[in-house]
């Protein structure tokens, strides 16, 4: 099969990015639920360690499929157990805090430097999830379908797309959720909240009981 090299890595690049940000993942579903809480720029400081996290995920696949595989398998089970405890962690202060949802005036005066401490949040949330790791991995499986990377500017390049079209990805959705937040009464957000946190912590311990039941030996890949 021939292959097109540069042409299209740019908008493969970027579509996969706004494919990443989807909120098909917990830490996505959390980076959504920051954005009704507290507006553009509070989904946008979430959305910003997501896009970090996928990026940093996306220049090791990209530099070397078979490397970070072998990265996985070797650190697995830790990899499982720190994402699993942080999920919870992230899943049990959402459930349980009583959320403080900012009024528009507040949403409308903040900045982003308000959120700052999301950022590193998200990144380290997404960057210990396995399943972001491998759905990654496998997206760019069948990227190599259509383009060829060969060295380190194609590499840098497609990174570059992913993070573009994941920043383009959270700066539409925040904005749009900014502008109907409003809508939604504060008991209605609370309960948003609830099961979100509900979804994190029902991830984590999915990590954690897939990687007791192997080592156990009850469960077997």
């Amino acid at each position: 099969m021939s292959y097109i090299h540069y042409p299209l890595i740019v908008p493969i690049g970027l579509f996969v990015g706004v494919l990443l940000a989807l909120p098909i993942g917990p830490v996505n579903l959390l980076g959504l639920q920051r954005a009704v809480e507290r507006g553009f720029f509070g989904g946008m400081a979430a959305g910003l360690g997501i896009m970090l996290g996928d990026g940093t995920i996306a220049l090791g696949a990209a530099l070397g499929v078979n490397a970070i595989s072998g990265a996985i398998r070797n650190y697995r089970t830790l990899i499982q157990i720190v994402g699993g405890l942080a999920l919870i962690f992230a899943g049990a202060k959402l459930y349980f805090t009583r959320p403080e949802f900012a009024s528009a005036q507040d949403a409308a005066d903040a900045t982003l430097g308000d959120y700052v401490w999301d950022i590193p949040q998200t990144f380290l949330l997404t960057i210990t999830n396995p399943g972001a790791v491998l759905g990654l991995i496998a997206i760019f499986g069948g990227v190599s379908s259509f383009v060829e990377i060969e060295g380190y500017v194609d590499a840098l390049l497609m990174v570059a797309a992913i993070m573009g079209g994941s920043f383009i990805y959270w700066l539409v959705v925040s904005r749009l959720i900014s502008g109907i937040r409003h809508t939604l009464d504060e008991e209605r957000m609370a309960r948003l909240g609830k099961w979100a946190g509900l979804v994190l912590i029902a991830f984590g311990s999915l990590l954690i009981g897939e990687m007791i039941l192997k080592r156990s030996g009850l469960f077997r890949m």
